[in-house]
């Protein structure tokens, strides 16, 4: 009996500790991918973030120059800094950045005379605990709060200990407190700021300051024992005891140094230990991590899978804080006011539309519910509804896709804001042109709404901008049918349907069209740029999310459908540059990717892979959706085929990994794919799980040739939202030959307006 017990005991122990190390997701993440990426050519053009999901301020090594926008390249190898950044993409300004060096023998403030030496080898990135050893012995750690982080710096003994903290661009102002062990201080870096923004911080020490001083990083100029400064570029140095290893706690706020103070206390306060603030940190991202279990794949599928995650759960970042009394409230980089409730900022919507924020209204509905409430009032703060944010409006690339994120919301039973005012909001934003870029308001209206498509030459982009004003006002048309609006039905009805308006039956691609009527001459479908938005006409042909069957009407047919979404893939990689005047690095990615003119590092034509299940041909869409995983994404630093984008190639991935995509936010409805694991369960946050069962599924075996959903048999080629949330098993019998009679049924396909 005794035996038993043991043997018992044994086996329990055992299975605990594999389901331990089985729940420990975090670990399976690479924060380095996607960072081995320059201006030519993009792997992601991440960073080795280390933050929280969605948090407020996330920290990195910087190997570039300060402002420039690739912080770190994993070519390079040597480190200047530990930032503070915000950033959505090398394309983008960052914003309340601050840095920390460390550095021994000497003080030397200068950014590229204190460069320190590592190598790769001697690199711990994960997103709870980043930790680098330079060659000259120094070592960095860094764990993270949602608003501040703990960092660790361990000095080498008997070396003298210094510590530089660099101001960034722009206005900075620092304050030393030697006898308390701190210093606090403010940057304002960044654009598009209100007049008197600033980024307060404090930074607390666990070890005595020996000696200190403030600089400037124009001309590298040191005050020696000055406590305060302030002006460009301001910063502050410290000096340890030799040999000394230090911990430093830090948080900022956007409201006041105060505020500072409490992130401070409440996020770090407890913590004596890095390695508590690292556990806590991991604690977090294994239960965010844990909304979705994979099974049945290789060690490197699984780390692609939670690192791409781990990445789709960066955007948008949180911009509220909590108060003394935990009451959530925020600094509006639209009105420069202080205002109650929840902020979030830092994505970009033409990007992120299509995949990142359908994936968190699966798994981070309350979250997504309090986003979408703060569309509305950033619209009450800025008189426009957001479209590009980091933080404050920048109306960048095209589209007015906020009417997306709050149709899908509401289609998906998320009803946390006013329906009537959001489609006030959108009329007003389809209906005029905003002061900012091409996307804040609708850029060429009068051409849309008087010619039913924005003309070319007369308006850059145009075509793509046609297409994506008729989906979207497809969003505003079902928001206000869902919500009994006829006034707005009637007045979207129409407009919808614009796609057509660009559509040349000759040549069967969308074209771009002037004000008489005429096409634009010397037509090439490999050429890039023009009516087109970092594309060419093989990536926008497909742009017609809410009507694929009317696309597939206008084209001839399922065969003449299905043959140009062949053709996608056979067509040699060439590339015209077009308007671009020469290669840009979305050019260079295509044909890197070796696909033929399907381009998957940028957004335009991600769904198309899932049109043939429009088309009675879903087993193609199972077959390249599978390849688009297989051959363009890793865990590696050169893991992704393009820019990462705020989230959106990761979700790309995780829902494709999944078995499903997005191909129309605003229906409520997946388009299937074919799932890459062989068991994945989805834990929903209302308790429930949702499990898609495909025991056979390997490399070979990428076709469904049955489904049972809930034990009864299901041809379709979607399924709805609220099959994933009302919990239950889909079963996938996979094969490696394409079932070519399953899902033919017009009621086996997905939305589209037209029948």
């Amino acid at each position: 009996m005794k035996l038993k017990r043991i043997i018992s005991l044994a086996f329990c122990l055992a299975s605990s500790s594999s389901w331990a190390q089985q729940k420990d997701w975090v670990n399976y993440v690479n924060t380095l991918q996607g960072t081995n990426s320059k201006h030519e050519l993009t792997r992601g053009n991440t960073y080795p973030t280390t933050a929280l999901p969605f948090g407020m301020h996330t920290w990195t090594p910087q190997t570039g120059r300060n402002g420039d926008g690739w912080k770190y390249q994993y070519f390079k190898d040597k480190i200047r800094g530990f930032q503070q950044a915000h950033q959505c993409s090398s394309w983008t300004r960052d914003y309340a950045v601050f840095s920390l060096m460390p550095m021994i023998d000497e003080l030397v403030v200068d950014e590229h005379k204190r460069e320190a030496q590592f190598s790769h080898e001697n690199e711990i990135a994960k997103p709870n605990y980043y930790k680098v050893k330079f060659n000259n012995q120094v070592t960095t750690e860094i764990s993270p709060s949602e608003r501040g982080a703990h960092l660790r710096f361990s000095y080498p003994k008997q070396k003298r200990s210094f510590l530089v903290l660099d101001g960034y661009t722009r206005m900075s102002g620092v304050h030393i407190y030697p006898k308390e062990n701190k210093i606090t201080g403010y940057v304002n870096n960044g654009e598009g700021f209100k007049k008197g923004w600033k980024s307060y911080f404090v930074l607390k020490f666990d070890k005595p300051i020996r000696s200190f001083g403030t600089w400037e990083n124009r001309k590298n100029t040191v005050n020696a024992d000055s406590v305060i400064a302030e002006g460009l570029g301001k910063g502050a140095f410290i000096e340890f005891n030799p040999g000394e290893v230090v911990q430093v706690k830090t948080a900022s706020s956007y409201i006041s140094l105060e505020q500072a103070e409490l992130n401070l206390k409440t996020e770090l306060g407890a913590d004596q230990t890095l390695e508590q603030t690292k556990a806590k940190a991991a604690a977090v991202w294994n239960k965010s991590l844990g909304k979705i279990e994979v099974e049945g794949g290789s060690k490197a599928d699984m780390e692609t899978f939670y690192s791409c995650f781990f990445r789709a759960s960066l955007f948008s970042r949180k911009f509220y804080e909590l108060d003394a009394k935990g009451n959530p409230y925020y600094f509006s980089p639209y009105d420069g006011k202080v205002h109650q409730g929840y902020m979030f900022t830092d994505t970009g919507f033409w990007d992120t539309f299509r995949a990142q924020f359908p994936l968190n209204t699966l798994v981070q509905p309350e979250m997504q519910g309090r986003y979408v409430q703060a569309l509305l009032d950033a619209y009450d703060q800025c008189g426009w509804l957001p479209s590009w944010s980091f933080p404050s409006e920048a109306g960048s690339m095209i589209g007015n896709h906020a009417i997306s994120l709050l149709t899908d919301a509401w289609a998906k039973g998320i009803k946390t804001f006013d329906a009537k005012k959001a489609l006030d909001a959108y009329y007003h934003e389809a209906m005029n042109k905003g002061p900012w870029g091409p996307a804040n308001g609708r850029d060429g209206v009068k051409d849309y709404n008087s010619l039913g498509y924005v003309s070319y030459p007369k308006y850059r982009e145009a075509t793509a901008k046609t297409l994506e004003y008729a989906y979207d006002d497809y969003c505003g048309y079902a928001l206000a049918k869902m919500t009994g609006d006829q006034h707005y039905m009637d007045v979207f009805a129409k407009p919808m349907y614009n796609y057509k308006n660009v559509y040349d039956p000759g040549t069967r691609f969308m074209r771009g069209k002037d004000g008489s009527g005429a096409w634009a001459p010397n037509f090439d479908p490999t050429e890039w740029g023009g009516p087109f938005t970092e594309g060419n006409a093989w990536h926008w042909q497909w742009s017609v999310f809410q009507d694929t069957k009317g696309l597939i009407n206008l084209m001839g047919g399922n065969k003449n459908f299905v043959a140009k979404l062949d053709s996608v893939f056979s067509e040699p990689n060439k590339v015209n540059v077009g308007s671009y005047g020469g290669m840009i690095h979305e050019m260079t990615e295509m044909v890197m990717a070796n696909m033929g003119q399907y381009a998957h590092g940028n957004q335009p034509i991600q769904h198309m892979v899932y049109l043939y299940n429009y088309a009675n041909q879903p087993w193609k869409s199972q077959f390249h959706a599978r390849e688009v995983m297989r051959k363009l994404y890793d865990a590696t630093e050169n893991g992704y085929p393009g820019d990462e984008d705020q989230g959106q190639t990761s979700s790309w991935y995780v829902l494709s990994a999944l078995g499903f995509y997005s191909v129309t936010p605003g229906t409520g409805e997946y388009v299937l794919g074919s799932p890459a694991f062989k068991k994945i369960t989805i834990n929903l946050e209302n308790g429930k799980k949702f499990v898609i069962n495909a025991p056979a599924n390997n490399n070979s075996n990428v076709y469904i040739k049955s489904a049972k959903l809930n034990g009864k048999v299901f041809t379709k080629n979607y399924l709805k939202h609220s099959d994933l949330i009302n919990g239950g098993e889909l079963k996938l019998e996979m094969d490696s030959k394409p079932a070519l009679n399953r899902g033919l049924k017009e009621e086996d396909k997905p939305f589209s307006l037209s029948k």
